[in-house]
């Protein structure tokens, strides 16, 4: 069942009983964001109230090309301190809800790293996932050098930030990149959610958060006992 659809300049949001679709519209720039697209972003990852956000691209060409190359033209040293793609991806990516990526085709730079920040990832077969930064003299800083080597190994990541890797949808799934390839990703995506959703959105919330804590091995466990009781709690009534 279709929600009611917001259609923003950049940005489309649909917002159902319990998956919110968010799209990225800008097809003549494959996607690309400009200032305009991360505001849009932001305004529509601080709107979300359900559970689940299915995270894709309009149309059936790229899922985004990264930052607008024009706007990045006038960019300064204070743009790249403040980073602000960076900001938004991070607000995503530690979201209390979860986030599933349907990538259609193409994941370029930012766009990688968009995809990079949502918590599961859906692939189309004509998918490509590639970090160009440092042919560009540049790394790549919306998460990339961050969330990479956590998904693939140090290893893995060196090959496709230094070496130039890019990465197919055969790749990726076997890297662990994506977890699922399939024809219409979107369809896949929104299956998944809605599959997701019928799990208890507070266990998956507290699970999510034990899952990023980071690599403290004694933080995790206690945040699993901590996350436990608190559901014993709540199931108990106490």
């Amino acid at each position: 069942m279709l929600g009611h659809m917001e259609v923003l300049v950049s940005v489309r949001v649909e917002a159902g009983s319990v998956v919110t679709t968010i799209l990225l519209d800008r097809p003549q720039k494959a996607h690309a964001y400009d200032s305009q697209t991360l505001n849009e972003l932001e305004s529509a990852f601080s709107a979300v109230d359900t559970g689940i956000v299915v995270l894709s691209s309009t149309g059936s060409g790229a899922f985004c090309g990264g930052a607008d190359l024009d706007e990045m033209k006038g960019a300064s040293v204070t743009d790249a301190l403040e980073m602000r793609s960076q900001g938004v991806f991070e607000q995503l990516a530690t979201a209390p809800w979860l986030s599933l990526a349907a990538v259609q085709g193409a994941a370029v730079g930012g766009g990688f790293e968009l995809a990079l920040a949502c918590d599961l990832r859906v692939a189309g077969p004509q998918a490509r996932f590639v970090l160009p930064e440092t042919a560009l003299g540049l790394v790549p800083s919306a998460g990339g050098c961050t969330r990479l080597p956590r998904v693939v190994g140090p290893g893995r990541a060196k090959e496709v930030i230094l070496g130039g890797r890019e990465l197919d949808a055969e790749t990726a799934l076997s890297w662990g990149v994506i977890a699922r390839i399939a024809e219409d990703p979107l369809e896949e995506a929104l299956g998944w959610a809605r599959s997701i959703a019928e799990r208890d959105l507070v266990a998956l919330r507290l699970a999510k958060t034990i899952l990023d804590a980071g690599d403290s091995r004694e933080n995790t466990l206690q945040m699993e006992r901590l996350a436990e009781a608190l559901l014993y709690a709540r199931k108990n009534g106490g």
